[in-house]
């Protein structure tokens, strides 16, 4: 697990690189669909077809999408839908079955997908955002640091906003879980693993 300052470090690098190669934020031109908005915002992607799109979110390479790879995609098991209904949830992804099973088998297929595209079919805008599906890394380097601190001077007394602060807390609660773990592993019998009826003064 990387430290704090290890971390602010390896993030510095990263904005440097970015800088480096003249990098600038994407803009999502005005009237695009939630597709485009999510492949500009999620990937960096500005050019894609169906083909691309499908295969991105085909999280395991087998040529179909489950529910929960809609899920995944629409951003439904991220944070930041977490104030939305199950419902509301449910009903997008029931959406989108209705948009492309089009045989009704409970996946949707590459052929599905493709076929479907090519009639102008899109996936609507539910209105949960983007579609944050990223790690929680990736979606705070994409979504904060390449926003706010991608310059050449960008120093580690600069990584001070309020998602800064809560991204090194979330890095330091980590690293004290993992510290903890290994300090049980360590100890060649867990206390906390033995039924309580067998404990000594139990």
């Amino acid at each position: 697990m990387k430290s704090l300052v290890e971390t602010a470090i390896a993030l510095l690098a990263l904005a440097a690189t970015a800088s480096a190669h003249g990098q600038e934020a994407l803009k999502v031109p005005d009237g695009a669909d939630w597709m485009t908005r999510h492949m500009i915002e999620e990937h960096h992607i500005t050019s894609f077809d169906a083909g691309v799109f499908f295969n991105l979110h085909d999280y395991d390479n087998g040529g179909k999408w489950s529910a929960d790879d809609v899920r995944k995609t629409l951003g439904l098991m991220d944070d930041s839908t977490a104030r939305f209904p199950q419902q509301e949830k449910d009903a997008a992804v029931r959406r989108v079955f209705e948009l492309y099973d089009t045989d009704r088998s409970g996946d949707i297929t590459y052929p599905e997908f493709v076929v479907a595209h090519a009639k102008g079919v899109v996936i609507p805008d539910f209105g949960f955002g983007p579609g944050h599906h990223g790690d929680y890394e990736t979606e705070y380097e994409i979504h904060h640091f390449e926003k706010y601190h991608s310059g050449d001077d960008v120093k580690i007394e600069d990584l001070n906003h309020p998602e800064d602060i809560e991204h090194f807390r979330k890095h330091d609660e980590m690293e004290a879980a993992e510290e903890a773990l290994h300090a049980q592993e360590r100890l060649a019998i867990v206390e906390a693993n033995i039924p309580k009826k067998f404990r000594r003064g139990a």
